[in-house]
């Protein structure tokens, strides 16, 4: 498989499970949180999809379509393990939907990523929230969700916080 290939295979299984996961917490109240802006795709689908709710956006900086910037004041700047500590202690429980889009090519960066991020956003997790991400979460005490039909095992993650 080409790596075009590869890469439009992950912006469908990105979509699709963005998509189940905006269904899955219809009714949950919280927060939206986008972890990794990039150029700004999946926030300008995540803000068509929950119109509703607020979205939470971080990254190391800026580089988004003009069209795909957030609110200032819903930006957080910085690296996220460094910037994520602050937030999480002033928004405890608040998040309805993480979508996590940090990871690289490198499968063990990816999981020495996984094991810091995780104890710092599930504080931030509403009980019954979904993680949606593109790398593993193992052994966070979230329950691993199966992927939706057309999404290759491995391809994307979802979790989902027990409702207590």
């Amino acid at each position: 498989m080409s790596r075009l290939d590869s890469f439009i295979r992950r912006m469908q299984a990105q979509r699709t499970c963005l998509d189940w996961a905006a269904l899955a917490i219809a009714g949950l109240p919280g927060d939206v949180m986008e972890l990794g802006l990039g150029n700004g795709r999946t926030y300008d689908h995540l803000r068509e999809q929950l119109p509703d709710r607020t979205i939470w956006v971080f990254d190391r900086h800026v580089a988004a379509h003009p069209d795909c910037i957030p609110p200032r004041d819903h930006m957080v700047l910085g690296e996220v393990l460094e910037t994520m500590p602050g937030f999480a202690a002033a928004h405890r429980g608040g998040m309805a939907l993480i979508h996590a889009d940090l990871g690289t090519g490198d499968d063990l960066a990816n999981r020495a990523l996984a094991a810091a991020l995780a104890p710092l956003l599930a504080p931030l997790l509403a009980p019954g929230g979904v993680v949606v991400a593109n790398i593993g979460f193992a052994g966070t005490g979230w329950e691993e969700l199966p992927e939706p039909d057309d999404v290759s095992p491995g391809r994307y993650y979802l979790y989902r916080r027990p409702a207590r």
